[in-house]
């Protein structure tokens, strides 16, 4: 996707801090850390949101979701970590490439819902 800003990442054509790369998979910073650690997981393949996951992207998300556990396991996230996954307007995802959200430090993390 010509627009899509996690493609121009991809792509090279925007500097990011990449912390994990292989064929499938690129892993860097969030810009806008809400916790000590922030990354995104993405596919190199374009998928526009969770919502769009078709059984053909099975291989490429197992991926994903491996390296986000290294990642995590990588920048010490010992006592757990939370992964998360916005999707669409109400799910409140702001860039429609899915990615996946690996987000933990010490004793930051709110609980998920309110109740």
């Amino acid at each position: 996707m010509s627009d899509c800003i996690f493609c121009k990442i991809v792509a090279g054509d925007i500097p990011a801090k990449k912390i994990y790369e292989d064929e499938h998979v690129l892993a860097f910073h969030d810009i806008n850390p809400v916790a000590p650690v922030h990354t995104l997981v993405i596919p190199k393949l374009h998928i526009p949101s969770m919502a769009e996951l078709q059984p053909e992207h099975e291989a490429v998300m197992g991926k994903v979701m491996i390296a986000a556990s290294r990642i995590a396991r990588e920048l010490h996230c010992t006592d757990g970590f939370r992964t998360i996954v916005n999707t669409g307007r109400v799910g409140r995802q702001e860039v429609y490439h899915l990615h996946v959200h690996v987000v933990g430090g010490p004793d930051v993390l709110p609980a998920m819902l309110k109740r």
